[in-house]
């Protein structure tokens, strides 16, 4: 038998082996703790999930998007050897500047060819006019003139009728037949004198026809100087041509010209991109919805990341990009499967262009359009 203080010994163990389960349980139930830190962070996806729809809702971008601007094919409006070439690659020009410089030779004796019948057609009109004004006088003088011829054969006339009436009426034995023949002969004369003056006043008379003929040479005179005017204007203009000069502010690309070349009228000599560019984006159509002009634009460029733009929705196409292809989808005929169409829409650029270093033309951009 055990005595009392074993078993006073063994009590205490026993007690103390079932504190130590009891305690062991105890540690093992699980807390709020890890429930309400889950709680917190759902919440917290909440919120942000909210916070970035709200923030977002209004807004729109795509990465279908580039720089555009205004890229002129210079080419020369006459043919000829280049004999000064003034532009080198990617060069920036102002408005005007002379860039090229082709053989002038042939125009300009154009030009000296027209000056000189400029001139010969001015001394032309001015001696018709001078022919015009002397007409006025002259023409009522020769009318004067022809009716004093007139009358004089008309006296002329009566004095040789006089004549042949004395020489016939006469005592034939108191003249002979040779005197009355001439005095007829005389008669005939005077008559034919007198008809030729009468015609000479008839002709004489047409004062308004005469001058107004005259007026006809002035004006045909002036018609030609006109034209030589014409042609010396032509023969500059193509001497001018062959200047060619920038028609606005940009930059040389894409130059296939270098002195002494044999250039071609209407041949691409090189293009002139104008440093005032605007972004096209191509918007889904599904995005279209709130997208109106004016609308404000941020603006990132893949090419300089740390230049942000900013602008404003100019306008949008009235068509699809696929609309004004160059073979654009027939849906009237075949199987057709719904796609959603890309609508271009022109960005101009308000801000954050620099102009020293203007965007070159093509960049890929990400506009982000806030829609109301």
């Amino acid at each position: 038998m055990k005595t009392m203080a074993e078993q006073h010994t063994s009590s205490a163990d026993d007690a103390q082996q079932d504190g130590a389960t009891d305690d062991k349980f105890t540690r093992k139930r699980p807390g709020k703790k890890p429930l309400i830190i889950l709680a917190v962070v759902v919440i917290i996806m909440l919120v942000v999930a909210l916070w970035y729809w709200i923030s977002t809702r209004n807004l729109e971008t795509t990465d279908d998007a580039f720089t555009e601007g205004n890229a002129a094919t210079i080419a020369p409006q006459t043919s000829g050897y280049v004999t000064q070439l003034l532009i080198r690659d990617n060069q920036r020009v102002k408005k005007g500047d002379l860039l090229l410089v082709i053989d002038p030779r042939d125009a300009q004796a154009s030009v000296a060819q027209a000056k000189a019948q400029l001139s010969l057609a001015t001394s032309q009109l001015h001696q018709a006019e001078a022919q015009l004004a002397l007409s006025k006088v002259q023409y009522p003088a020769q009318r004067d003139q022809a009716l004093a011829q007139q009358a004089q054969a008309q006296a002329n006339l009566s004095n040789a009728e006089a004549d042949y009436r004395r020489q016939r009426g006469v005592d034939p034995r108191a003249t002979s037949q040779r005197t009355i023949d001439a005095a007829n002969a005389q008669l005939r004369s005077a008559r034919a004198a007198l008809q030729s003056a009468s015609a000479q006043v008839e002709v004489a008379s047409q004062i308004p026809l005469q001058i107004r003929l005259q007026e006809t040479n002035v004006e045909a005179r002036r018609s030609q100087l006109a034209q030589a005017r014409a042609q010396l204007q032509v023969a500059e203009l193509n001497l001018s041509w062959t200047e060619v000069r920038a028609p606005y502010d940009g930059f040389i690309t894409k130059r296939n010209v270098d002195q002494g070349s044999l250039v071609q009228a209407g041949s691409a000599l090189f293009s002139l991109v104008s440093p005032h560019v605007w972004v096209t984006a191509n918007f889904k159509e599904t995005q279209l919805a709130r997208m109106n002009p004016g609308d404000k634009v941020s603006i990132s460029v893949d090419a300089f990341p740390d230049r942000k733009l900013e602008g404003h929705v100019d306008s949008i196409q009235m068509g699809t990009g696929s609309r004004f292809s160059a073979f654009p989808a027939e849906n009237a005929t075949g199987n057709f499967v719904k796609i959603v169409q890309r609508v271009p829409v022109k960005i101009v650029i308000d801000r954050g262009l620099d102009a020293n270093h203007p965007l070159p033309l093509g960049l890929s951009v990400e506009p982000t359009v806030t829609v109301e």
